[in-house]
């Protein structure tokens, strides 16, 4: 490992994520947080954790990161390159059942306090759902990023009513808000589509019927469906019913369109973002360009836009396309991370900074053990491969053969769905 923090001349960070959301929140992520505690700045590796929804070329480029393609790893083969790595920080950007696992994976790495990498994880988002479960998973790393004040509150909250330490819950802010400020002169309405929600076709039609509708309503706008993935790629949420199937029915007026890429680059030319609960939505806000949260198919919790309760964003598209612009609230702007005071990551770098420092640190303490979750833990460890059962004697072979011939079945499990079905259904629409 690297010496003391004072004679470093680079930073050296390796960030694992898991989506193409993911991987542009780490690696944002880590350039904020390393961005002055060397004189050399940071040198960052990136690395893809296997699995269902691992991003494709295209995905990774699109997402805006500036970095090299990250190398594709699974867990137990990452924990490999960082037993012998020169890594200073680890930045898991990862869903919260393969944040756990990891933490684990590299407590025993580090059984004993050692000089080992600072260990950071975070949400890449709104926080609407699962929020005991998934900060409970990623309990254990040194720093837990919270993206506003209001997360930071119910963060610090749930650890401290299940009696864990608390310590590690530090605030930042979503490393992609920026952007160019709105000006008040496009003309565009951009709506944000979302994986996973709503779920129901029903719902999903209804909405594209509204926005296609808004655009017949409007000629003079342009009107834009904003994509995250093509059918057949997979995103952090996974997507049943693609729009652009759905929408193929609907024969959409000339000034409407379909987008994919940079989101930023989209909001450069918004004059109006509408979501159900997208991320985006505090993207768009943080620029002060104008944000319709819906309520057509009500505030409710699995739709996520409950979180907007109180921002002056929720509105419906009858409202809409009577020509209502809705204005956001600052003090829930603030309170929420959207609008900040000074530089958000200040406060990170200061903890890091100290922890780096530090000649040796306590090992990775996850508040899931053997004996907090002995019905829960094992099954996640068991999914990554990385449970503590010990092999049989003589099963070495087995065993390796095995490992080889599941990854192999993933390998052409994953490129059938997102490269060989994607061409069929193609071949299929001619």
């Amino acid at each position: 490992m690297p010496a003391e923090t004072s004679s470093r001349k680079t930073l050296r960070v390796a960030v694992l994520a898991d989506s193409d959301t993911r991987w542009k929140w780490g690696a944002l992520t880590a350039r904020r947080i390393a961005g002055d505690l060397s004189g050399s700045g940071a040198a960052i590796t990136g690395f893809l954790l296997r699995g269902r929804a691992t991003p494709t070329a295209r995905q990774l480029g699109e997402v805006g990161a500036g970095l090299p393609v990250p190398r594709e790893v699974t867990g137990t083969e990452f924990l490999g390159l960082v037993r012998g790595g020169p890594y200073d920080v680890i930045v898991l950007a990862l869903v919260g059942g393969s944040v756990q696992a990891l933490l684990h994976g590299l407590a025993r790495l580090w059984p004993q306090p050692a000089r080992r990498p600072v260990l950071v994880t975070g949400y890449v988002g709104v926080v609407y759902e699962k929020l005991a479960d998934g900060l409970l998973l990623r309990h254990g790393a040194d720093l837990v990023l919270a993206n506003s004040p209001y997360d930071e509150e119910r963060f610090r909250a749930v650890y401290e009513g299940v009696g864990a330490d608390a310590s590690c819950v530090t605030r930042a802010a979503l490393p992609f808000l920026g952007g160019t400020p709105y000006g008040g002169v496009a003309d565009t309405v951009v709506f944000a589509a979302q994986p996973s929600v709503p779920e129901r076709r029903a719902d999903r039609t209804y909405l594209l019927r509204r926005l296609v509708g808004h655009a017949r309503l409007h000629p003079d706008r342009e009107v834009v469906l904003k994509l995250r993935s093509k059918p057949g790629e997979h995103t952090t949420h996974i997507e049943e019913l693609p729009y652009q199937r759905l929408v193929r029915d609907l024969a959409p007026p000339p000034n409407f369109r379909l987008a994919y890429g940079h989101m930023g680059e989209v909001l450069d030319r918004t004059g109006l973002l509408v979501t159900v609960s997208s991320t985006a939505a505090l993207e768009s806000l943080h620029r002060g360009i104008p944000t319709a949260v819906l309520t057509d198919l009500g505030v409710r919790e699995p739709l996520g836009n409950h979180h907007f309760l109180g921002s002056g964003c929720l509105t419906s598209w009858d409202r809409l396309d009577a020509g209502h612009r809705p204005a956001a609230d600052e003090q829930w702007l603030v309170r929420h991370g959207v609008l900040t005071e000074g530089d958000p990551y200040d406060t990170v770098r200061t903890k890091l900074a100290a922890l780096l420092a530090q000649p040796r640190l306590a090992p990775p303490a996850p508040y899931y053990t053997a004996g907090t979750a002995t019905g829960y833990l094992p099954g996640i460890l068991a999914r990554h491969r990385l449970d503590e059962a010990p092999p049989e004697r003589g099963s070495g072979v087995r065993q390796a053969v095995r490992h080889a011939v599941r990854e192999a079945a993933r390998g052409a499990y994953r490129h059938g769905v997102q490269r060989v079905a994607p061409v069929i259904r193609r071949m299929g629409e001619l």
